[in-house]
């Protein structure tokens, strides 16, 4: 720290580094989203143009150079005469059932979030803890918006 502050870095010539871990700064700490990454996001939604949200991409997933995640510290080596089989593997349907989402009660995040939650575990038959907060009564009615349980039956009409 003193030599950052009393050192002979042009930069910092008259005046001291900001510091701080949040904000992306040029000689700070590293960050995932660079301002090249989300400069790449931004225009290829923009304009979109797929090719640039593959470099996007690119920084993104490619965390082995800069190791920022757990996944750019590991090498998988990959042995095809040990691969399972795939009618050994477990359905997408049924690795669905084990999903839960955490308990969050009705106040503690908007309604509209709440119940798109809710709705979504219950379509793909996964679980959804509404908190100490419960259910909006509405939902056991089938009533919020046209929602339909996956579960309910169906209506004549």
């Amino acid at each position: 720290m003193h030599r950052a502050a009393f050192g002979d870095d042009p930069l910092l010539d008259t005046m001291l580094d900001a510091g701080g871990e949040y904000a992306w700064r040029t000689r700070g700490e590293e960050h995932m989203w660079t301002p090249d990454a989300i400069a790449k996001l931004q225009h290829s939604a923009r304009a979109g143009k797929f090719e640039t949200y593959k470099e996007y991409a690119q920084i993104i997933n490619d965390q082995s150079k800069r190791h920022m995640t757990l996944r750019g510290l590991f090498e998988f080596k990959v042995d095809p005469s040990k691969a399972i089989p795939v009618d050994e593997v477990e359905s997408a349907a049924e690795i669905v059932k084990r999903f839960a989402t955490g308990a969050m009660s009705l106040g503690s995040i908007s309604t509209e979030a709440h119940t798109t939650l809710a709705v979504a575990m219950n379509r793909i038959g996964g679980k959804s803890n509404t908190g100490e907060g419960g259910e909006d009564p509405a939902r056991y009615r089938n009533e919020l918006k046209g929602i339909r349980s996956p579960t309910a039956p169906r209506s004549a009409t």
